[in-house]
């Protein structure tokens, strides 16, 4: 037993995987972590995935969560100076978020296992282990810049896009490009599009599994850009919960300033509009004040600022 900032703690907690049994207790800890705040917190997702999820227990209720999961991978070929991600998302009752003994118990099974998911990743590749929250968490992301040493990765903000406001559409600026809703059903077809977008972000690229579990979420579709067979720009646009989602909005370098972008944001919004929801969010890099513009041009407003921190897995 030990005080801290006055008050008493009992270091006497279990930390295990969850199970199926601790879904009450998960129920309540997601309502007291959620209660009167805003917080980036990971749902257990299916059983499958529990060995990547931890939990500490006292007293007969959850105190802390935390879990794993490897979101970006590249495969050999890519350049040199690529890195794998594999995230973590970690979270106290609000008043141990100042319990680094707590903390740092979770956290060792936590790095343990991503140590254990990066022997599925090419070793051609370095690995950094990151972290993402709002910026209005400050222990939380004080604890991993403070005590285990991650550094900041980037900032960026989430936007948002009434539907119900009037979208005008924008066609594409040369007769000798086409555009489709694509499906990429199959492999070769995942494969021309990963291509692709690892042009764009080299050190960061989406991966076959984590393209595949975008394709999972409900109404999901590519809006892809053709030359030729080829692909010069692309958005994936899906739906979650009530919320339409943009991601991985590219266009390559000779497209760029004629206007696509703007053709693949407002057919996603008329697209995510057609399917019946009533706003649409993506998210941007706080420093990429093109892309800013051009979403602010659409009708897109920041409406919160998430924080994101690594550290290489070693």
């Amino acid at each position: 037993m030990f005080f801290l900032g006055g008050k008493q703690y009992n270091m006497q907690f279990e930390i295990r995987n969850f199970k199926k049994e601790d879904m009450p207790l998960l129920g309540d800890f997601y309502q007291a972590v959620t209660r009167d705040r805003k917080v980036v917190f990971w749902w257990v997702g299916p059983e499958q995935n529990w060995d990547n999820v931890f939990c500490a227990f006292e007293k007969g209720r959850m105190v802390a969560k935390g879990q794993v999961e490897i979101i970006n991978s590249i495969s050999d070929g890519h350049p040199e100076e690529s890195r794998h991600s594999i995230y973590l998302n970690l979270k106290t009752l609000p008043d141990r978020e100042l319990d680094f003994d707590l903390l740092n118990r979770l956290y060792e099974s936590l790095y343990g296992r991503a140590l254990e998911l990066k022997q599925q990743l090419s070793a051609n590749y370095r690995t950094n282990l990151c972290v993402g929250n709002f910026g209005t968490e400050v222990n939380n992301n004080r604890y991993f810049l403070e005590e285990k040493g991650f550094r900041q990765l980037e900032t960026l903000y989430t936007m948002e896009r009434d539907l119900h406001q009037p979208i005008n559409p924008v066609v594409l600026p040369h007769s000798k490009l086409k555009s489709d809703f694509w499906k990429m059903d199959s492999l070769e077809e995942e494969k021309l599009y990963l291509e692709a977008e690892c042009e764009i972000w080299p050190d960061s690229a989406l991966g076959l599994k984590r393209l595949r579990e975008y394709k999972s979420n409900s109404s999901w579709t590519a809006i892809p850009v053709w030359e030729n067979g080829s692909i010069v720009a692309c958005a994936l646009v899906w739906q979650e919960d009530e919320i339409g989602v943009i991601e991985d909005v590219f266009v390559k370098k000779a497209w760029r300033k004629q206007g696509i972008a703007k053709f693949l944001l407002t057919t996603a919004l008329i697209y995510l509009k057609d399917v019946g929801l009533d706003k649409a969010q993506l998210m941007v890099d706080t420093e990429n004040e093109k892309a800013l513009s051009v979403y602010q041009s659409v009708g897109f407003n920041v409406v919160e600022e998430e924080r994101r921190f690594c550290v290489e897995l070693v």
